[in-house]
């Protein structure tokens, strides 16, 4: 059985999503201790316990240490089970979250599926509803299965209350792709969402974009949310080219004015602009999973952070493979493919027939 230490690297609930993931798909029981050991409130909360209690019945597993506040759990898969399935967190964390965990071993199953999801759908450190719908699914298309979700309401922190669609079909198993080029930018968009909330906040969002990045007129947008729980703001952008789209979002705090946060999104696009990379750093912890289960993939992105090197080594336990970074210049790396400079590059290699 494999052992996995909760704590290690940045030590929060994705080495368990990663790890319930990747053991959904090898069929490799696994023990994990210390589980979110450096978070403030250690061990599983409401929405890891959904994760965890998603993927027992997508794998039909035996599991020890399902409960609030366990720091420790035993997790035994048996076989995965296409089917209708109904997740509710039962607060307003993050539906995307649990998606995450079960979406590749449903990708690998032996019919297709249907999910409703219940809870927080545009959460803070963790991929909303949108980057989900048009930068992440899209590319994992591509990879073989075909995957669309669908909103139905929102659900901001801390009220909740959100609920969306997914639709699975299944493939037997991932093919590569290769990210190294970004292509020309055919689009640009800038949403600020906002729920419950004065429309003043969204349209001065949109002005510090629209002075800062110059996007057109006709790319900005304020979209008032009337089924919504509790209040809300979001402020999304958009930046869609020929080979993939990147979404980036900042989320309205109390007591932070609405030009920072506009201010803080506009400076990751900033970032991302002109590295000249196709993937953004929150892209890239997405992608690593599927492009390990495909036996290998490339791209190229900006800094991995410490959420990215820890997910690297928990793929490390489930699956035979290499993960290569090379640092070329102060935030810029590259893999052992000759790339163009100003960039860093992750190649994942594994042998075929790897995934089990």
């Amino acid at each position: 059985m494999i052992t996995i230490d909760g704590s290690q690297g940045e030590g929060g609930g994705q080495i368990l999503r990663s790890s319930l993931a990747l053991s959904l798909v090898t069929g490799k029981p696994f023990r994990i201790e210390k589980i979110r050991a450096r978070r403030n409130k250690p061990g599983l909360m409401r929405q890891h316990l959904t994760a965890v209690n998603a993927a027992v019945e997508v794998g039909a597993a035996e599991v020890e240490g399902n409960r609030i506040g366990s720091q420790d759990l035993v997790f035994i898969p048996k076989a995965i089970e296409a089917g209708q399935y109904h997740f509710s967190i039962g607060t307003a964390g993050s539906c995307t979250l649990v998606l995450q965990t079960v979406l590749p071993a449903l990708c690998l199953a032996e019919g297709a599926s249907e999910l409703v999801l219940e809870g927080g759908t545009h959460n803070p450190h963790a991929p909303p509803f949108d980057f989900l719908a048009r930068s992440f699914l899209p590319l994992l298309q591509r990879m073989g299965p075909k995957v669309s979700a669908t909103l139905e309401r929102p659900g901001f922190y801390p009220a909740g209350g959100g609920r969306f669609f997914v639709h699975i079909e299944p493939v037997s198993r991932f093919s590569r792709i290769s990210l190294l080029e970004r292509g020309d930018i055919v689009g640009r968009r800038a949403s600020a969402m906002v729920a419950r909330l004065p429309r003043s906040i969204g349209e001065r969002e949109i002005r510090v974009v629209r002075n800062k990045l110059s996007w057109p007129a006709e790319s900005l947008q304020v979209e008032e949310v009337a089924e919504s729980q509790g209040p809300g703001n979001i402020l999304t952008l958009e930046v869609a080219s020929e080979n993939l789209t990147e979404i980036f979002t900042g989320f309205g705090e109390w007591r932070v004015r609405a030009e920072k946060v506009a201010s803080q999104t506009v400076k990751q696009v900033q970032d991302y602009l002109a590295a000249g990379v196709p993937v953004g750093q929150h892209l890239a912890d997405q992608l690593l999973l599927p492009m390990a289960l495909a036996g290998g993939g490339a791209f190229r992105t900006l800094a991995p952070s410490r959420h990215t090197t820890t997910n690297i080594e928990v793929l490390k336990e489930f699956l035979d493979i290499e993960v290569d970074m090379v640092k070329v210049a102060p935030k810029v790396w590259v893999d052992m493919v000759k790339v163009a400079p100003k960039v860093w590059e992750i190649r994942i290699t594994g042998k075929e027939g790897d995934q089990q």
